[in-house]
């Protein structure tokens, strides 16, 4: 079974490097390109079914995707964008310099700590491996399947997938990139295949 992680298209937050988090940012203009160009490179790779976070950027995506595709969309409230409280709308040198405390104890114990009113690295991957025990489920283990959803849970979805014991604080996935992982539902194991995959948006927007 191969799962296709894929994050939403641009949005003016994403331009301006402000923390989204849950605020419900639609996509702008590119972002809706992005998910054109993202739907057309994922011709070649037909799925059943296609996992979606509830905040219209990550929908209008996997919409554009699922038009191609004529595939269903299954809405998943787990794979919405990590929660960062008082920080969201702000860019990071401004939490930095509103939260300066906070921002040092949250960067050094991501574990322990969490932003104001967000949610802390263990909430995170609770509900990260729990939806990715339902998307097993729900396709049998062996139907392909496309994830749409945000930078940081996707993050956090690898590291479920693939380092359940460490966060992989290095996993970068750019705007509508797609990251392939395959599981083996003999062994239950999961192999990252590709990784940050956007070739399909080379050229769309000179």
């Amino acid at each position: 079974m191969k799962i296709y992680l894929i994050r939403h298209g641009q949005t003016d937050w994403n331009l301006q490097g402000r923390i989204q988090g849950s605020h419900d940012i639609p996509l702008n203009e590119t972002g809706l390109k992005q998910a054109e160009c993202l739907a057309q490179g994922m011709k070649n790779h037909p799925v059943k079914k296609i996992f979606c976070s509830t905040l219209k950027r990550a929908l209008a995506t996997a919409e554009v995707l699922g038009t191609i595709q004529n595939t269903q969309i299954i809405e998943k409230q787990q794979l919405i964008e990590v929660e960062f409280g008082e920080w969201e709308g702000l860019t990071w040198d401004e939490i930095q310099k509103t939260y300066p405390k906070e921002y040092r104890h949250w960067s050094l114990r991501p574990a322990e700590s969490a932003p104001p009113g967000g949610e802390s690295q263990s909430e995170i991957l609770n509900r990260c491996r729990q939806v990715v025990k339902e998307i097993i489920s729900e396709t049998g283990g062996r139907e392909d399947a496309a994830v749409v959803s945000h930078g940081a849970t996707l993050a956090y979805l690898l590291t479920c997938m693939l380092k359940p014991n460490s966060l992989e604080e290095s996993i970068i996935v750019e705007n509508a990139s797609i990251t392939t992982v395959n599981y083996q539902p003999l062994t239950e194991d999961f192999m990252l295949l590709d990784r940050n995959d956007t070739a399909h948006l080379t050229g769309s927007f000179s």
